[in-house]
């Protein structure tokens, strides 16, 4: 698609890699092995932001849920996609029928597709998700505090908040390259392969906008997460911030 196109060639293919780790980081892969050996656990994850299923897919491979949904009855394991925008849930259900089939929707329920806004996900009762992940979707939440908050509120006590996102590049020479390159080229690049110079100027501004590494870890914490700490990737380019809510 045009959004992955652009995605690569304004991280150099790099979105790929962070996503990658962003997926190992979050110990999904471990967690499906001992529910695959007891079944009577089960692992619900909720991505916000997600509609297009970049980040739900790996999950769903990680978990072997393709497998599983050859075998009756529902997974143990589920991904529930949330996006704002119908559209992107509707590409991100097409790319899941084509990639997996139809039983992994319909049958095993390993993962799903709802429309829902991050500041207020209604749909959702308190207590429902062990993971909520977010990648590349919290700085263009209005309300990044109510997110934060409604993140708390359906996670399971205990439950794991993860957000991959652009952060701020401490080191001031490499910082002034990285600042070179997203002012100028970035918005070329817009121009040039998807005939819209003035969404990518807004994506760089809204990059520079948002919280810094210690200001989206204090943020968490002043929405009820606890241990929440931060890893840099590629420099401080993007982040990951964690933090589990209270037992």
């Amino acid at each position: 698609s045009l959004g992955l196109l652009m995605n690569d060639l304004m991280s150099g293919g790099l979105h790929r890699l962070w996503k990658d780790h962003f997926v190992k980081k979050s110990s999904v892969a471990s967690m499906a092995r001992l529910i695959r050996k007891s079944p009577s656990r089960d692992l619900k994850i909720l991505d916000v932001a997600g509609g297009t299923g970049d980040i739900a897919f790996r999950f769903v491979d990680t978990c072997n849920c393709h497998e599983r949904s050859k075998s009756s009855g529902s997974d143990e394991i589920s991904v529930t996609v949330c996006d704002i925008n119908s559209e992107m849930l509707r590409v991100g259900e097409r790319r899941a029928r084509d990639r997996y089939g139809d039983a992994i929707l319909d049958n095993s329920k390993a993962i799903s597709f709802v429309q829902g806004n991050a500041q207020d996900l209604f749909q959702f009762e308190d207590n429902s998700f062990d993971m909520y992940t977010i990648a590349f979707g919290l700085r263009n939440v209005t309300d990044v505090d109510k997110a934060l908050q409604e993140a708390t509120r359906v996670l399971k006590p205990g439950g794991r908040y993860m957000c991959l996102e652009f952060s701020e590049v401490p080191n001031q020479y490499l910082r002034a390259i990285y600042d070179s390159y997203s002012f100028n080229a970035i918005p070329y690049i817009g121009e040039m392969v998807a005939n819209d110079r003035s969404s990518y100027q807004y994506l760089v501004e809204s990059i520079r906008q948002f919280s810094n590494q210690e200001e989206l870890k204090h943020r968490m914490e002043t929405a009820g997460m606890q241990n929440v700490k931060f890893s840099n990737l590629t420099g401080g380019i993007v982040a990951i911030h964690e933090g589990f809510k209270e037992l």
